[in-house]
């Protein structure tokens, strides 16, 4: 496939077709850790690799670099899966069907894999050249990053001395990542007794919130479908007498829950019904410009008898989900607004035995994250809850003096005379677990602009590519 760009990039490209034809989803890493392997073997470079097929790859210095510092070039090997709902395309076996659509890479009715394959595929381009000018190369090549960093957070790194390091999973050209968030998965589970109760069944939906990713789209001001479900319920409870049947919620931790089914037990069916409706009616109004789209129905089903929760159950919980912390806990001093500390509940699910509530805690710095492990154990221990964290990861918190951001700087306006942006994101990156492995690491991340990664839409930009690996070239020259 030819691709129209700076012949200095063409090398970028011709890699990244063979990536595509290696399935490399996230679990399924053999395939293309061997490919890294006989890459550094055709290219007589030293490696290694290790059980969690990480591949770690060394570049001695060009001519003229041997005394510059070591530098780290950084990205992950595997590919989030996704296709569209009618296709039969195998991850397993099929390699990708790649095509260009003007300044795009697209991949045919499933996710492109440009994130983080470009990162791959850029590194190859520099480890084969050696017209190219630049320090010592410890490029490391991580696996299953989609699925919560696993390869990094166990790779021996006390094989790399490098203190730079040039992370290629950012996904904005024109933007230098500088920190990121760390975080955990923080679960409560709340006990409850059941008891019989007779009356009409009443079922309440709410659904159609934007819902979102829940570090990425915290601070747009969208609604979780399990916090106002916790506010209706507390609403009705004001004026009639009903049991709880069951409540859920939400499927994924990281996601803002846009949709919740309530069923309840009320003796005053067609009464409660039409308060229930008032009141979502009432919502409706006032969250209309944040959430136009929302929706709700409250429907009378059957009489009889029911399983509930028993009162203090049934109390414990909407005491819960009226008062839980969820959302901005804390916006940054340091960094313009960006959320340093927040948390979402993503998934509330009744079981026989108890209600399960998920959260996914996320902040910028470690202390702060820490703390509202803590303001959610206090909270649980108060309604007679079992806890558990799990999944914790570490935040990159941002360095004030950073003498590879100075010269990311110093490249981007030699290049394109323009000032790029510095920002942190409130998600995760693979610097945090470098950052809390090598001791003073000096990181940046950046990155060639894509579009709707982890989506059958992804798409990578063509010309951000070119520009993001002369940019990468342009670094590397001037760490002397």
């Amino acid at each position: 496939m030819q691709v129209k760009t700076n012949y200095e990039s063409k090398r970028v490209f011709d890699y990244f077709w063979e990536i595509c034809s290696i399935p490399h989803g996230s679990g399924d890493m053999d395939r293309i850790s061997r490919y890294c392997v006989e890459f550094a073997q055709k290219n007589k470079l030293r490696y290694l690799v290790d059980d969690a097929k990480n591949v770690v790859i060394f570049k001695p210095a060009s001519k003229g670099f041997e005394r510059a510092e070591p530098i780290i070039l950084q990205g992950h090997l595997d590919m989030v899966c996704q296709k569209t709902a009618n296709s039969d395309f195998d991850f397993l076996n099929d390699s990708l069907k790649t095509y260009i659509e003007g300044d795009f890479i697209k991949a045919d009715a499933t996710t492109l894999g440009a994130d983080n394959g470009i990162a791959v595929a850029m590194i190859f381009a520099i480890l084969e050249n050696d017209s190219i000018s630049h320090p010592e190369i410890q490029a490391v090549l991580t696996t299953d990053e989609e699925i919560g960093m696993l390869g990094a957070a166990v790779l021996d790194m006390s094989c790399l001395n490098a203190k730079r390091m040039i992370n290629l999973d950012s996904e904005e050209d024109g933007i230098v990542t500088v920190s990121c968030a760390g975080g955990a998965d923080f679960k409560i589970t709340l006990p409850i007794n059941k008891c019989s109760a007779n009356g009409t069944k009443i079922s309440i939906v709410l659904s159609s919130l934007l819902g979102g990713h829940s570090g990425i789209d915290i601070n747009k001001n969208r609604y979780n479908a399990n916090l106002l479900s916790g506010r209706l319920l507390y609403k009705l409870g004001r004026k009639f007498d009903f049991s709880i049947i069951s409540i859920n919620g939400g499927d994924k931790t990281n996601a803002i829950a846009n949709c919740c089914e309530i069923t309840l037990c009320t003796q005053v069916g067609d009464e409660f019904a039409k308060f229930a409706n008032y009141c979502l009616n009432e919502l409706s109004q006032e969250i209309k410009s944040a959430e136009p789209s929302f929706e709700f129905e409250v429907e009378i089903c059957n009489s009889g008898e029911f399983e509930v929760l028993d009162n203090k159950s049934a109390q414990n919980l909407i005491f819960a989900l009226s008062c839980v912390p969820n959302g901005i806990v804390n916006m940054s001093a340091d960094i313009e607004n960006l959320v340093e500390t927040s948390l979402n509940l993503g998934i509330l699910k009744t079981n026989q035995s108890n209600i399960t509530m998920k959260f996914a805690l996320r902040s910028n710095k470690i202390t702060a994250l820490n703390a509202l492990i803590e303001r959610l154990e206090c909270f649980s221990k108060q309604i007679t809850a079992e806890y558990e964290t799990d999944g914790m990861y570490p935040p990159w918190e941002y360095r004030k003096n950073s003498r590879l951001r100075e010269i990311y700087f110093e490249a981007y306006q030699d290049l394109f005379g323009e000032t790029p942006k510095a920002e942190a994101i409130h998600a995760g990156l693979e610097c945090a677990v470098f950052a809390s492995k090598i001791k003073d690491i000096d990181c940046i991340a950046i990155g060639p602009s894509l579009f709707d990664v982890h989506t059958v839409n992804e798409r990578a930009s063509i010309s951000s590519i070119d520009r993001t690996y002369g940019l990468l070239l342009e670094i590397l020259k001037k760490i002397k």
